[in-house]
């Protein structure tokens, strides 16, 4: 049948050497396991350090924000600065389609693994994505860079938080996770020109350059009018009403995206003429008077039920919800309808948000332990039981341990 589902995933048979840590790597190679990419984790004798960045903690020690990230993949524990490590990885990419690595620019150089150097001549198939804070030249080539001092370097501190209480750092590592899905559609996208050429090659991402590019519509606004964005709270800069409000009992978002839903909203709420102000015509209008507005439908909304009055704007097409925390959303009915609320062999997460209709992704895997795969990760990649033994010995591989 046409839309018959079948196993495997859109990724299937591709194989993908994960030396990434942190956030922004492991988000990216998450997604490539959810649809059906063999990962294989590469992890350094320490382990990678978010599984101590807790509490929370489960069962075996493992902290939340590397449970977050990490599903979908196997765990090898390999020290790569010895150089029988070094061979292991080089005998490991022998099979596989994508290397990623967020090592500091240069390390892989350092080590002889350099792309230009080793990897492009063996492996001429091999899309090798390397993710650093700024890259490995200009003026901060090579620094290194995390989320929080990014948002700040390329303007979200900016813009994000209200005036009378100053600039605010955004509540999610935005800048961690752009960089992961940006670098997830470029490894596609380089996998894909290699159906054509036949030749892999190197992507070079940045959490600088990512952090910047999610700077819309602000860089924008900027660019066209010259005039530098300020903090913005909660409204928009282009658009009105777009606000959070209070009622009764919830906080509720509302945006008038333009002047016919503006007009629906002002009847939906018992005042049709102020849709019929000339201050509040139009969309440049309503930004010009928009702390009048904001007066205008606070007033019509603090006495209101927001939870009801957003089902009946919803219903009614208008763009309107209210404020949930995070309890509230993972056992919302919607949140279980779209199966966004995942489970699987006691881990507990959000679910796969791409959706397709033939070949599903899946969550076949939790978060791996430490070192939790090695052996079989080693033999099922040609090394002998007697090779995998002497690796072990001589701590170039490290077994799976349990945090006391």
């Amino acid at each position: 049948m046409a839309n018959e589902k079948t196993s495997g995933g859109t990724l299937a048979g591709i194989k993908v050497v994960d030396c990434t840590r942190v956030l922004g790597g492991p988000y990216c190679t998450q997604m490539l396991g959810d649809h059906g990419a063999e990962i294989i984790k590469i992890e350094p004798p320490q382990g990678d350090e978010v599984r101590d960045w807790g509490p929370p903690f489960d069962d075996g020690k493992d902290a939340s924000y590397f449970l977050g990230v990490n599903r979908n993949k196997r765990s090898l524990a390999l020290d790569l600065s010895t150089d029988r490590g070094k061979e292991v990885l080089l005998r490991l990419l022998e099979e596989a389609d994508v290397l990623v690595e967020n090592y500091k620019p240069g390390s892989m150089e350092k080590w002889g693994l350099g792309y230009e150097q080793v990897l492009k001549e063996r492996f001429p198939k091999l899309v090798h994505c390397r993710i650093s804070g700024f890259g490995a030249d200009g003026p901060y080539g090579g620094f290194p860079g995390y989320d929080g001092i990014i948002q700040a370097m390329v303007g979200h501190f900016s813009i994000n938080g209200a005036p009378e209480a100053g600039p605010v750092r955004l509540g999610i590592p935005m800048v961690d996770i752009g960089t992961g899905l940006y670098s997830c559609n470029a490894i596609l996208m380089a996998l894909l020109e290699r159906e054509r050429s036949g030749h892999g090659q190197y992507i070079d991402m940045t959490l600088y350059d990512c952090g910047l590019a999610l700077m819309h519509p602000h860089v924008a606004n900027y660019s066209l009018s010259g005039r530098v964005p300020k903090l913005t709270g909660n409204q928009h800069p282009n658009i009105s009403p777009y606000d959070l409000f209070k009622t009764a009992t919830v906080d509720i978002f509302v945006a008038g995206g333009n002047d016919r839903a503006f007009k629906k909203l002002c009847k939906e709420l018992g005042k049709p003429e102020l849709g019929d102000d000339p201050r509040y015509a139009t969309n440049g209008d309503r930004l010009n008077n928009q702390d009048s507005l904001r007066t205008e439908l606070q007033a019509l909304l603090a006495e209101v039920d927001g939870n009801e009055l957003c089902d009946r704007l919803l219903a009614a097409g208008l763009p309107v919800g209210p404020m949930r925390n995070t309890e509230e959303v993972m056992t919302h009915p919607h949140t279980i309808h779209r199966g966004m609320a995942a489970e699987k062999d006691g881990w507990k997460g959000w679910g796969i948000p791409i959706k397709f209709s033939r070949t599903p992704g899946e969550i076949k895997r939790r978060p791996p332990r430490f070192g939790e795969h090695g052996r079989e990760l080693l033999e099922e990649n040609g090394f002998s039981a007697e090779e995998v033994d002497g690796l072990i010995a001589d701590g170039t591989v490290l077994e799976a341990r349990r945090k006391s």
